[in-house]
C-alpha cells in the first residue's frame, strides 16, 4: 500500500481529539488559566483543524485525476515524435533542415546533442583557457515540451515536403494533439491552486508557531504535567498523545 503524504496530518488532528476527551475526563481540576489551553478553546481548534483536512480532502482528487490524465496523454509523444522525424528524414529535404528538426526531437526527448562532459574534462578544458558551456539535456518538463512541439509543429508547417500519408504525423493531427496535451497541462496547474491553498490552511491551523494545533498540544500536556506530576497517571495518559510538525 503506499504511503499516504497526508496521514500524518490526520494521525496529529485525531491524537488532539483523544487529548480533548482525556482533558473533559479531568473535570474541575482542569482549570487553565490560559485561554488558549481551556476547553472551549481546544475544541475550536479541533473544528478548525478537521475542515482543514476535509478541504484538502476535497481538493486532492481533482488534482490527482487532472495529473493522472496528463501522464496519460504525454506518455504517447516520444513514440510520436520519433516517427515525425523518421518521416522527415524519408524525404528529399536538405541536411539543414533534417538537423534542424533533429535538434527539437532532442529537445522533446530529452537527448543531449554531445555526450556530456565529464567534471574531470571540464577543468581541464577551462584550465586550458577554453569556454565550457554544456546545455542540459534536461528538458523534460511538461512546460518545456509543450513549447518544443509548438516548436516542431511550425518547423513542419514551413518544410513542403512534409505531407505524411498516415493520420497520426499530419500537421492536423499534432496540432490536435498540442492543444489537447496543453489543455491537460493547464488543467493541472488549476487544480493545483486549491489543493495548495488548502495546505496553507491546514499548515495554519496545525503548525502555527505558539497558536498552532501542536504547538497548543504541548503546552496543555506540560499544563496537566504541573497539575498531576510527571508521574501521575494523567499525565502518562497524554504523553503518550504524539504531535509532529510536518508543515511544508
Amino acid at each position: 500500500m503506499a504511503n499516504n503524504p497526508e496521514s500524518g496530518h490526520a494521525k496529529n488532528v485525531s491524537n488532539f481529539e483523544s487529548l480533548i476527551s482525556f482533558v473533559k475526563g479531568y473535570g474541575a481540576t482542569y482549570n487553565p488559566s490560559k485561554d488558549a489551553i481551556k476547553i472551549e478553546a481546544l475544541e475550536l481548534i479541533l473544528v478548525n483543524a478537521k475542515k482543514s483536512l476535509s478541504d484538502i480532502d476535497t481538493s486532492f482528487p481533482p488534482y490527482t485525476n487532472a495529473v493522472s490524465a496528463r501522464e496519460s496523454a504525454f506518455a504517447p509523444l516520444s513514440k510520436i515524435i520519433t516517427s515525425v522525424n523518421n518521416a522527415i528524414q524519408a524525404t528529399d529535404t536538405t541536411v539543414q533542415v533534417d538537423e534542424s528538426v533533429k535538434s527539437i526531437v532532442r529537445k522533446l526527448q530529452g537527448i543531449r546533442a554531445s555526450t556530456k562532459i565529464s567534471d574531470e574534462d571540464k577543468k581541464q578544458l577551462e584550465a586550458e583557457g577554453k569556454e565550457v558551456n554544456q546545455i542540459s539535456a534536461s528538458q523534460m518538463g511538461y512546460d518545456s515540451r509543450l513549447e518544443n512541439l509548438y516548436k516542431l509543429i511550425m518547423l513542419l508547417k514551413s518544410i513542403p515536403q512534409y505531407s505524411p500519408n498516415e493520420e497520426e504525423l499530419k500537421i492536423s493531427t499534432l496540432t490536435a494533439l498540442y492543444d489537447d496535451l496543453k489543455a491537460k497541462n493547464f488543467a493541472v496547474v488549476e487544480s493545483t491552486t486549491p489543493l495548495s491553498n488548502s495546505r496553507i490552511a491546514r499548515n495554519e491551523v496545525l503548525y502555527k508557531p505558539l497558536a498552532g494545533l501542536v504547538d497548543i498540544a504541548f503546552d496543555t500536556k506540560i499544563y496537566i504535567k504541573s497539575v498531576f506530576g510527571a508521574s501521575s497517571p494523567q499525565y502518562k495518559q497524554v504523553s503518550k498523545l504524539i504531535f509532529k510538525s510536518l508543515a511544508k
